[in-house]
């Protein structure tokens, strides 16, 4: 997920050598797995790929969305609608029970106020929770200035997770590219993973933002089985380097096959589909393009 206030965080590393690790041999990036077959039966959307539309019509998108074959939805935090839509997580929840759609997680900025806001995440963890989600993702920290920082983060993660826990659900960080970029000679993914307790804290996969940080995503999957418990499938533009480069699902360079077998082969539960920029389509036609390829993907 990406904000509008963000500025433009120049890439590192090699984007080419990061989409080629996808494939394997002669392999095509666009090939099926050769090694066994399956489908995603279950996928969801994230909301923030319908920003613009969501906000004008709340229930009319998400019915749309619905009739695309979504079963799932990750919300977000929305300044004046928040993560319920405006509605009470009640009629939230009956209403997306009408439609056959569940909410499995939300991305919430918890982080940015904690602990001082501890007893307001406490009441919306528990509305969350309420709604029958799974998890509550922390979508964003911005790169910080040493990896000090990030273990202080990786503790108030502990600490979200505490809470989340007794509420009965998860809680986990969302990765943007800024975590794989080194620093002090180490990489501050790794510092978040190692210094947040798998007992309180999951991961959510970004597999754009790992590609398009020059790295492997299914190196990390088995570097770190079952801490990424669900991912968000976005597909990258070929031949380009811009940062933002969000493309139709199979139109681009991520090989969706080959990864998210690995991810599911490592304890990945969960595949959210996210949109970002629309060249020549609309959001709402483009979330429906990425629909019909996760139905057809084989792993």
């Amino acid at each position: 997920m990406q904000y509008d206030r963000r500025k433009f965080i120049k890439l590192t590393g090699s984007i080419t050598t990061g989409l080629a690790l996808g494939s394997a041999g002669s392999m095509s990036l666009f090939s099926s797995c050769a090694n066994g077959a399956g489908s995603i039966d279950t996928f969801g959307l994230q909301l923030y790929s319908l920003r613009d539309d969501m906000p004008k019509d709340p229930k009319g998108v998400l019915k749309q969305v619905a009739s695309f074959g979504y079963k799932q939805i990750e919300s977000y935090q929305h300044d004046e609608l928040g993560i319920f839509w405006g509605m009470g997580h009640k009629e939230f929840k009956k209403y997306l029970d009408d439609l056959g759609l569940s909410i499995l997680s939300t991305h919430h900025g918890v982080i940015n106020g904690f602990p001082d806001n501890r007893s307001d995440f406490e009441k919306t963890a528990a509305e969350c929770a309420e709604t029958g989600m799974k998890y509550i993702f922390c979508p964003w920290l911005g790169a910080q200035k040493t990896l000090d920082d990030y273990k202080r983060k990786a503790e108030l993660f502990n600490q979200c997770g505490e809470i989340c826990k007794k509420a009965g659900l998860r809680f986990g960080y969302h990765n943007h590219e800024y975590t794989f970029q080194m620093l002090e000679g180490q990489m501050p993914q790794d510092v978040l993973m190692q210094n947040t307790d798998p007992a309180l804290v999951d991961f959510e996969m970004d597999i754009y933002w790992v590609v398009t940080a020059g790295q492997d995503p299914e190196a990390l999957f088995k570097k770190y089985p079952n801490r990424f418990r669900l991912c968000h499938v976005k597909d990258r533009m070929k031949n380009t380097d811009e940062r933002e480069a969000t493309c139709t699902l199979g139109e681009g360079i991520i090989n969706f096959p080959k990864i998210l077998k690995t991810a599911r082969d490592n304890g990945m539960q969960h595949f959210i589909v996210e949109h970002e920029r629309y060249d020549g389509t609309t959001p709402l036609k483009a979330v429906e393009a990425d629909a019909a390829y996760m139905k057809k993907l084989k792993l």
